[in-house]
């Protein structure tokens, strides 16, 4: 007596070939588009212009001899300014930005406390390479530079190329 078809291994094993292709594709689709990593800018013409106007800013800090002076904890980092010919301590805008995960980055205006020092509470403690970016808040200087974390030790950001 011969068994049906859906009673047969063959079958069942030549459907299932396909199948699980089409699962693991799904599956891969899903993933890739829940953790997209945006490494190429949309507007990258644009960005390539602003690069003049950022080094005209970093040559303004170089003039007005503004440097910045970076220490961290895991749970903090603190920027002491030397404000060179400015007045007074303006507010500070800080870029951190992660080398390849935008929702990473960190965007935060300080203002100094009486000694003079920015004060930033981190959520998570940071590990690895990073661009750090210290901008007054009209967007008139900046200085910025490459940093690891944890420092071992104060880094120093100028507007020196």
């Amino acid at each position: 007596m011969i068994t049906p078809w859906y009673k047969q291994f063959w079958p069942w094993f030549l459907i299932a070939l396909p199948a699980s292709v089409v699962v693991a594709s799904l599956i891969t689709v899903t993933l890739f588009s829940m953790n997209s990593v945006s490494l190429v800018a949309e507007d990258y013409y644009k960005k390539g212009k602003g690069i003049n106007v950022d080094l005209s800013k970093l040559r303004v800090a170089a003039q007005l001899g503004v440097s910045a002076h970076l220490s961290s904890t895991n749970e903090a980092i603190s920027i002491g300014l030397d404000k060179g010919k400015l007045d007074s301590f303006p507010a500070i805008n800080v870029h951190l930005q992660h080398r390849t995960l935008e929702r990473k980055d960190v965007n935060v205006m300080v203002n100094p406390n009486q000694a003079g020092v920015y004060h930033i509470d981190l959520a998570e403690p940071m590990s690895g390479p990073w661009f750090i970016e210290v901008s007054s808040f009209d967007k008139q200087w900046k200085v910025h530079g490459r940093i690891n974390f944890p420092l071992s030790n104060t880094l120093t950001l100028s507007g020196k190329q």
